[in-house]
């Protein structure tokens, strides 16, 4: 009888679970650095007019104090641009300084050259920088016209570009697939080549000026083209030896549960690939909505640890407790315990071994009681109605409890 040779159970014959970031350089924008070294850095972006000082400065405190670690403005006209300088004064004098972005478009550069004093990051769509004339009639670029709007390109960044350099500052090229330019579109299509090339016209002309504070960015509404976007220029960038971080995004995901799932299936695809230094969720809902689900695709992608993880079954005929009703119960108490993973599972059948990696297990044993875990170990048996508080109270004899936040 033949028998299959048992196969190595060493550890470095299992399969590697760790995800390995795309090794890029650092970028500090303000007192937050973007690279592969540090954690991925969460971003939002407020819809408050940039001209009313009080709302975007109390716009911009709201996000940074539930996780916003770079927050994006607008900049549509100089005045806008000008108003930074007061918006950026008055969160110094009453909160903190808080890392800035801002976004120009359409013939950007005066505006660029301006709040390019006041904040820490420009960010450009190479799409909108340089305004081409457009043709119902035109069917071509000839490569003498492709060549001379790339020589407008350059000289209209070239400031923009020394002046960032020389302030230590940084930029985030910024292609959007519904709004690449039209003779990247008579060139390559509408396609995330195109998407691809638009960066990387302007990425060269930064290279030729000694400037390398670079973000890149490749967002489109469609995950798939996102996707294949993203994947490109990291494939691309790698082929030129080039290093710089990518900011992720589905724009325009829309709202409500579609908008987090549609976000999480190309931001959270891409970061278990390894390609991702800073992520926006970008939703039609107000801002602050945004934060948590950032923080819930890099927690459960285990890239950043900012709440406690639940691990619970989803509960079946063996249940021997309400276990909608009881994880409540548990999360209320201790989801201000950051770092901790804790399980809720309904009976001893799956319990014990799918909550193997968890810190504290609350498992059904027999009806009316339920066993508490440290680890893998049993600890102690109690009365189902005294099961959160002897949780809190084996949480506490390990020292690891910490009382919640007061109002």
């Amino acid at each position: 009888m033949q028998t299959l040779e048992r196969q190595s159970t060493n550890a470095a014959d299992l399969v590697d679970t760790t995800i390995h970031r795309r090794k890029t350089r650092p970028v500090k924008i303000g007192s937050v650095t973007i690279g592969s070294d540090f954690p991925v850095v969460v971003q939002s972006m407020i819809n408050e007019d940039t001209l009313d000082i009080e709302g975007s400065v109390a716009g911009i405190r709201r996000l940074h104090e539930i996780g916003c670690e770079i927050v994006r403005v607008t900049v549509p006209s100089m005045a806008h641009a000008k108003s930074l300088a007061k918006i950026k004064e008055k969160l110094a004098a009453t909160y903190q300084t808080v890392p800035l972005v801002a976004d120009v478009h359409h013939n950007g550069m005066k505006i660029a050259l301006e709040v390019a004093k006041h904040v820490d990051k420009v960010r450009i769509n190479p799409g909108l920088y340089v305004f081409e004339n457009s043709s119902d009639e035109r069917i071509e670029y000839s490569d003498d016209e492709f060549k001379a709007i790339g020589e407008k390109i350059r000289e209209t960044l070239e400031p923009l570009v020394i002046s960032l350099r020389d302030q230590g500052k940084a930029m985030r090229i910024g292609v959007n697939h519904g709004s690449l330019a039209e003779r990247m579109l008579f060139t390559y299509g509408d396609t995330p080549e195109g998407m691809v090339e638009s960066a990387l016209e302007f990425i060269h002309i930064c290279q030729d000026l000694d400037f390398h504070n670079l973000i890149i960015s490749m967002k489109a509404s469609r995950v798939p083209v996102m996707l294949a976007a993203y994947r490109l220029m990291a494939r691309r960038m790698d082929e030129l030896g080039m290093d710089y971080p990518l900011h992720l995004g589905v724009t325009e995901a829309g709202d409500g549960e579609y908008g987090r799932i549609k976000s999480t299936a190309g931001i959270g695809t891409l970061l278990a690939e390894g390609i991702g230094d800073t992520i926006r969720v970008s939703l039609t809902e107000a801002p602050e909505k945004e934060i948590p689900v950032c923080y819930s695709i890099l927690q459960a992608l285990g890239l950043r640890k900012t709440m406690v993880e639940y691990v619970a079954c989803p509960s079946c005929g063996r249940t021997l407790f309400n276990l909608e009703e009881v994880l409540h119960k548990v999360r209320e108490a201790t989801n201000h315990l950051t770092g901790l993973d804790i399980a809720v599972m309904g009976c001893i059948v799956n319990g014990p071994g799918e909550m193997a990696d968890a810190d504290y297990g609350y498992v059904g044993k027999t009806p009316g009681y339920i066993s508490l875990y440290r680890g893998r170990e049993e600890i102690r048996k109690v009365p189902e109605d005294q099961g959160v508080e002897e949780l809190i109270n084996l949480i506490k004899s390990d020292d690891r409890w910490v009382e919640p936040p007061t109002e």
